[in-house]
C-alpha cells in the first residue's frame, strides 16, 4: 500500500484471541512501527499511546475489532493516572505489563480503573512477581507456554482457579504440545503463532501538526474551557477534525442521534475525553505538515459560505466539504469515507449520491473548483474561503516560531 500525496501510512498490529472452540473473542492490539514490522519493536508509553490513537482514531475501532474485545498493553504512566484513558472500558481489557514493578501507587490506581468499570488482564504473569495482589481485580491472567516457567505451572493455575472471576489466557502457543497444555488445564482463551500470526492493518492518514494539538491542548487546560474555541481549533485542521469524528463513532454506539457538525462531535465525544486524546496526539512525535491542508480547508470553507443558498446547514457544510476534501487526498471514495463516521443521514447521501441540499452544495463547489462556473458566481466566496484558510495556517505559523 502507497500513500496518496500528503498522507502517510499508519498502522496496528492484531493478534487474535480464540476460544476453546476455535472462535475469535478478541484481539490483542500491538504496536507496530510498519507494513512487514514482525514485532512491536518497543512497549513503552510512545508505543501503548501510538496504538490508542491509531485504533481509534484513525482506523476507528469498530474496524478494528468489530464487537470483540481489544487488549491493549499500558505502562506505568497509564494506570496510575498520570495520563489519563481517553475511552470508556466498553470494549477493552486493560494489560498491566510484566515490566511493570507493583507498589501502592500502581496499586491504587488499577483498583480505581477497576471501579470505573475496566477489566484487568496481567501480561506474561510470573509467579512471585509481585503481580498476584492483582487477583483479586484481574478478569485474565496470560501465561507465557514458550518461555515461561512450566515447572511452576500446577501452582499458578491452581492459585487463579481460586478466583471465579479469572479466566486464564494461554499465549504464544507455537507448537502442538503447548496446545496439548493449554487444553489439559483448560486454559479458556488461547494465542499464539500455532492459531494465528499477528495481522498488520495499515491505513492512510493526514496527520495533524504538532501545533495545532499543542494548542488543542492548551485550549482543553483552561480553567473554564470555551467550546467554541475548541471546536473552531478541531474545524480548522482536518486531521484532527477525522479524529474526533471517528472518536465519537465508539461515543455514537448506540445512540439514536448521528453527527452532523464538528462541535456535534466534539459534544458527543466530551471535553474530557477530547483532552485526553490531545495529550496522547502530544505524545506522538512524527509531526506533519500543513501544506496540503489549504485547498481541503478552502473547499470546507467555501461550502460554509454558500450553504445557505441552498438552504443547508453551514455547520454540515463545512464538515461535508472537510470530509469529502480528505478523501480526494487520501485516495478514499466518498462511500468510504462515509462508512468510517457515525455522520447524519443528510450528509451521508451528500457525500455518497450527491442528493439533498447538502449534495447541491457539494456539486456547486465541485463544479467551480473544474473552472465550470455555471449560473452561481461563487468569486466572492471563494476568495473569502482562500483568506480564511490562508489565515488559519499563518496564524499557526506564527505561533510556531513565537
Amino acid at each position: 500500500m502507497k500513500a496518496a500525496d500528503g498522507a502517510q501510512l499508519v498502522h496496528v498490529g492484531r493478534q487474535p484471541i480464540f476460544d476453546v472452540h476455535g472462535d475469535v473473542v478478541a484481539y490483542e492490539l500491538l504496536f507496530r512501527g510498519s507494513m512487514d514490522a514482525v514485532a512491536a519493536g518497543r512497549q513503552d508509553t510512545y508505543a501503548t499511546s501510538t496504538v490508542m490513537v491509531n485504533a481509534f482514531t484513525e482506523f476507528g475501532i469498530r474496524e478494528v475489532a468489530g464487537d470483540r474485545l481489544c487488549f491493549i498493553n499500558l505502562t506505568r504512566d497509564f494506570l496510575v493516572g498520570e495520563i489519563a484513558l481517553p475511552f470508556g472500558p466498553e470494549q477493552v481489557v486493560l494489560e498491566v505489563l510484566e515490566t511493570v514493578r507493583m507498589d501502592d501507587e500502581v496499586v491504587a490506581g488499577i483498583t480505581a480503573l477497576c471501579e470505573a468499570g475496566y477489566r484487568i488482564a496481567l501480561d506474561d504473569f510470573v509467579w512471585g512477581s509481585g503481580h498476584e495482589v492483582l487477583f483479586s481485580m484481574a478478569s485474565y491472567v496470560k501465561l507465557d507456554l514458550l518461555d515461561g516457567d512450566l515447572s511452576r505451572l500446577d501452582e499458578v493455575v491452581a492459585a487463579c482457579r481460586r478466583f471465579p472471576n479469572i479466566q486464564i489466557v494461554a499465549e504464544r502457543l507455537e507448537t502442538d504440545e503447548q496446545l496439548a497444555i493449554a487444553e489439559r488445564y483448560r486454559m479458556e482463551l488461547r494465542q499464539g503463532y500455532a492459531l494465528s500470526h499477528p495481522q498488520v492493518l495499515t491505513v492512510a492518514s493526514l496527520s495533524p501538526s504538532r501545533l495545532r494539538r499543542l494548542e488543542l491542548v492548551a485550549a482543553l487546560s483552561a480553567g473554564e474551557p470555551d467550546l467554541q474555541k475548541i471546536v473552531a481549533i478541531i474545524a480548522s485542521d482536518p486531521p484532527l477534525s477525522l479524529r474526533v469524528l471517528r472518536a465519537s463513532n465508539s461515543a455514537a454506539a448506540g445512540h439514536t442521534n448521528r453527527v452532523s457538525s464538528v462541535r456535534q462531535a466534539v459534544v458527543m465525544v466530551g471535553l474530557p475525553h477530547i483532552r485526553q486524546w490531545a495529550l496522547l496526539m502530544a505524545l506522538d512525535d512524527s509531526g506533519g505538515t500543513e501544506e496540503h491542508m489549504l485547498g481541503v480547508l478552502t473547499r470546507a470553507r467555501l461550502c460554509e459560505n454558500i450553504a445557505t443558498w441552498f438552504g443547508a446547514s453551514a455547520d454540515a457544510a463545512f464538515m461535508a466539504g472537510v470530509i469529502s476534501g480528505v478523501g480526494r487526498l487520501l485516495a478514499i471514495s466518498p462511500a468510504g469515507m462515509a462508512d468510517q463516521f457515525p455522520l447524519a443521514p443528510a450528509i451521508v447521501d451528500a457525500l455518497t449520491a450527491g442528493t439533498g441540499q447538502l449534495g447541491r452544495v457539494l456539486r456547486a463547489v465541485d463544479a467551480y473548483e473544474n473552472g465550470e462556473f455555471g449560473s452561481f458566481d461563487l468569486a466572492g466566496q471563494y476568495m473569502d474561503a482562500v483568506r480564511w484558510s490562508t489565515r488559519a495556517l499563518d496564524t499557526s505559523a506564527r505561533l510556531a516560531v513565537a
